[in-house]
């Protein structure tokens, strides 16, 4: 692994924890080719958010996409971000400040989300889930089915593509955390009483994703 990558890790009872903040966005800026912005609306365009709905990004790191969120749910749609990482909930705050949005960051776990039943149209995790244990994934997916409003979606977005021969960069980075059986997701949602509504490659790198909807009645 790379220096940054390395000490930018540490191991919880809950999954795997990124703490340096500042080298979590130089990576993701020297990844992505400086196109960062670009690569986080690829991805939030799945979720196809709409002016005043309430969003929950789980495992929001630095905040980039749940400000992305709050430019697209406008004035009247709220956005909450939470992070395993206080360090993480720090800089996103700062940059929500600095973009003048408001989004309300808090630092806690995804396996225990911090909000009472059927309170979000949206939640979002991307890249996010191969830090977890599958135990820790299943508890996460009843947490996301009890926060969703009837009728509310997830968007889940992870490496899940059959790995290549020739790697690059991103690959190399991700080497310890192996990448995510979408079956596996997909099996975790419908258990957790979420109906599939779409599956597929996100078209970057090896990214894929599922799309899953609650019960139009609790």
């Amino acid at each position: 692994m790379t220096p940054i990558a390395e000490s930018n890790q540490k191991a919880s009872r809950t999954g795997l924890v990124l703490h340096k903040a500042t080298g979590y966005d130089l990576l993701l800026w020297l990844v992505t080719g400086g196109r960062e912005q670009a690569f986080r609306e690829k991805m939030l365009s799945l979720a196809h958010l709409q002016p005043g709905e309430s969003v929950l990004d789980v495992g929001c790191g630095t905040g980039t996409l749940a400000i992305l969120a709050k430019r697209q749910v406008e004035l009247t749609g709220k956005v909450h971000g939470i992070d395993a990482s206080s360090e993480m909930i720090a800089r996103a705050e700062k940059k929500a400040r600095k973009a003048g949005v408001d989004v309300a960051f808090k630092n806690a776990y995804a396996q225990s989300l911090p909000f009472r039943d059927a309170c979000f149209d949206v939640v979002l995790t991307t890249v996010m889930l191969h830090h977890l244990p599958k135990k820790d994934r299943t508890e996460l997916a009843g947490e996301i089915r009890r926060v969703l409003k009837p009728g509310g979606r997830v968007l889940a977005i992870d490496f899940g593509g059959p790995t290549k021969d020739r790697k690059s960069f991103l690959d190399h980075i991700h080497r310890r955390h192996g990448h995510v059986d979408f079956r596996e997701i997909i099996s975790l949602f419908s258990e957790a009483g979420l109906a599939i509504a779409e599956s597929g490659a996100v078209g970057m790198r090896e990214l894929h994703f599922v799309v899953a909807t609650a019960p139009c009645c609790a």
